[in-house]
């Protein structure tokens, strides 16, 4: 049974809650963007508001990403790439090249802006781009922190190895190891490899959990077979048995957490636990009142963006 259909009914013993198939939109040059989360499936897993599929996509020669200087308040970004290099500025004066493997963790707290690019040397040449961007909301308690931004090597996070299986930690804990991001929730993102016929439990380790598929074709035996692109939320306290199915190896990233301590408003590039504090934030970036990111000049505008901020969950 292959359950890659948004249609697709689960059975009633399945550990699978739902599966969300991403929606996608074309940002030019056919490169896509595909958004698995928010969802009217599901707003959120434990603390994730959001995530992205960038790519995959190979920009021509003389082309490349360019996310022009915009705010964020009340979140903490999650980057992660699994081919390319996108080069990060932000008005803390940060600029950092990100490869595979590596984690750009930026936390926005009460205000940040920030930039992503292609960098020149990538546009002199076809470059490939593929990742996933994550939000999560930041807890009440540290929702206007000072903003901050962490970058960590590939080969600073902690990894765990099996037969045929390879994980990394992106963040947070999960198999008893931790990321070094500064996480300030309980939460977890592990990128998961699975070499053919390969398998691994996964243990309910947190009460939300998650699987985004990335690469190859994941068999859950009765529940059924999914190729890339595919949100699997697992029910509460469910363990799954995930195989890499067919001639290629199977990747795709776990994430979850404790669920959020109260529900979040979220509008444009804006999440916070308070409906009023997004709408300032909208109108303080509209008077460019944030910080601007050194050496950049443009930015993108506030959207006209109708009704009033969304509450989550």
């Amino acid at each position: 049974m292959t359950t890659d259909s948004p249609s697709q009914t689960l059975p009633d013993d399945s550990p699978l809650e739902t599966v969300i198939v991403p929606r996608g939109h074309d940002l030019g040059d056919n490169f896509e963007v595909r958004r698995a989360l928010p969802s009217r499936q599901r707003r959120m897993v434990g603390p994730y508001v959001f995530l992205d599929q960038m790519g995959p996509h190979v920009f021509a020669p003389g082309r490349g990403l360019d996310v022009r200087p915009h705010p964020h308040i009340g979140l903490a970004t999650i980057t992660y790439l699994l081919q390319g290099e996108i080069i990060h500025r932000d008005s803390l004066g940060s600029v950092q090249a990100i490869q595979p493997g590596d984690v750009n963790w930026m936390t926005a707290g009460k205000g940040i802006v920030h930039s992503e690019r292609t960098g020149a040397q990538a546009r002199e040449q076809s470059s490939p781009l593929y990742g996933l961007q994550c939000w999560v909301a930041l807890p009440r308690a540290h929702e206007e922190c000072e903003p901050g931004f962490t970058h960590i090597g590939k080969a600073e996070l902690p990894t765990e190895t099996d037969t045929g299986v390879s994980a990394r930690i992106v963040a947070g804990r999960y198999f008893g190891k931790r990321s070094g991001a500064p996480a300030l929730s309980e939460l977890f993102q592990v990128d998961v490899q699975l070499q053919p016929g390969a398998r691994l439990s996964i243990p309910p380790e947190y009460p939300e959990q998650a699987l985004y598929t990335v690469q190859g074709t994941l068999d859950l035996g009765a529940d059924g077979q999914y190729g890339p692109g595919r949100l699997l939320v697992l029910k509460p306290g469910r363990q799954v048995v995930v195989k890499s199915a067919g001639p290629d190896a199977a990747r795709f990233v776990l994430l979850g957490g404790e669920p959020m301590d109260e529900p979040r408003y979220l509008s444009w590039n804006f999440v916070s636990s308070s409906a009023e504090r997004i709408e300032q934030a909208k109108e303080d970036w509209r008077a460019q009142r944030f910080p601007g990111v050194p050496g950049e000049t443009e930015f993108i505008p506030m959207p006209d963006i109708p009704g009033k901020p969304v509450r989550y969950p």
